[in-house]
């Protein structure tokens, strides 16, 4: 093999990967410097720009420092974190019940499940916020939670499933034969150990309905981008907008950096608790019998 070299590694007896030899280490290197120049050189090109057209000049900025516009940005930022409050723990608790609609052994709450899904999957997010806010006649807050709940709801619900799906069919089976009901395996055993596997799909679809709370400036929800489209159509220079996207977009960056560092908190968490792992089922003794053995047979104790 040129260029790398093979060696045993740390992750178990017999474990063989590829140690990048000195040609593949100076290629790589050499992708790097590339690529680094070429996003060095399109933010270089993009901060052009911006000077080229003067939209760090005083005048454009000072906008910002009068208390109306700030309080104007900060109810934009309340009411997003409103909608996307109340959409999350909507879409969670529909993902949950769809989920367990899919996982039926009854045929029709399956199939009825399973429509649903699909259904609020294949439609885009837009048309459901529009066709409740206009043929509903609701008003915009409860007509931008509702199509983010049903859009985000019904993805969350296939994370689910997939996520439960994933654990191996030995842990379902041990459980049944320890005399567990089918929903003390669902909530002690199955989604314990699925959390691992369904956090990061969980926690990415929750940043979609965060960044798609910015729909509701389309219906007239007075969130933070709607509050930057006010501020821009009200400034009396040429091209407004760019600082208030210039404003507003770190924002949107940061809560969705935040989200994403909770989901990582979360993940090692789950990693330490006991709970997630699966437990051990010590050796029955000699002329024991598991729960639920015939009548007069000995059980263990």
């Amino acid at each position: 093999m040129r260029g790398t070299t093979a060696r045993r590694g740390t992750g178990g007896p017999g474990a063989l990967y590829d140690v990048p030899g000195p040609r593949t280490r100076r290629r790589h290197a050499l992708y790097a410097v590339l690529s680094t120049a070429v996003i060095l050189a399109v933010i270089g090109w993009v901060l052009y720009l911006l000077f080229d057209t003067d939209q760090f000049t005083a005048t454009k900025w000072t906008p910002f420092e009068y208390v109306g516009i700030q309080e104007l940005l900060l109810r934009g930022l309340g009411n997003t974190l409103k909608a996307f409050a109340l959409s999350a723990v909507l879409a969670l608790a529909l993902g949950t019940v769809l989920a367990v609609g899919r996982l039926s052994e009854h045929r029709p709450v399956r199939w009825v499940a399973t429509v649903l899904v699909e259904f609020f999957r294949a439609m885009p997010v837009l048309v459901m916020i529009f066709f409740v806010f206009v043929a509903l006649k609701v008003q915009p807050l409860p007509a931008l939670v509702t199509g983010l709940t049903l859009y985000n709801g019904s993805v969350l619900a296939e994370v689910f499933r997939a996520g439960i799906n994933s654990v191996e069919r030995g842990q379902r089976e041990a459980a049944y034969a320890l005399g567990m009901r089918k929903t003390q395996v669902m909530t002690h055993v199955l989604i314990p150990q699925a959390v691992r596997a369904m956090l990061p799909s969980i926690i990415s679809q929750l940043v979609v309905a965060l960044k798609d709370t910015s729909l509701g400036f389309l219906i007239t929800y007075e969130e933070f981008l709607h509050a930057g489209k006010l501020i821009a159509s009200n400034l009396d220079y040429d091209l407004p907008f760019i600082p208030v996207v210039m404003v507003i977009s770190p924002v949107y960056i940061g809560m969705c950096m935040l989200l994403s560092w909770f989901a990582h908190w979360v993940a090692r968490r789950e990693r330490h608790n006991p709970r997630t792992e699966a437990a051990a089922v010590p050796p029955a003794a000699p002329g024991t019998l598991l729960p639920g053995g015939p009548p007069g047979s000995p059980r263990a104790r």
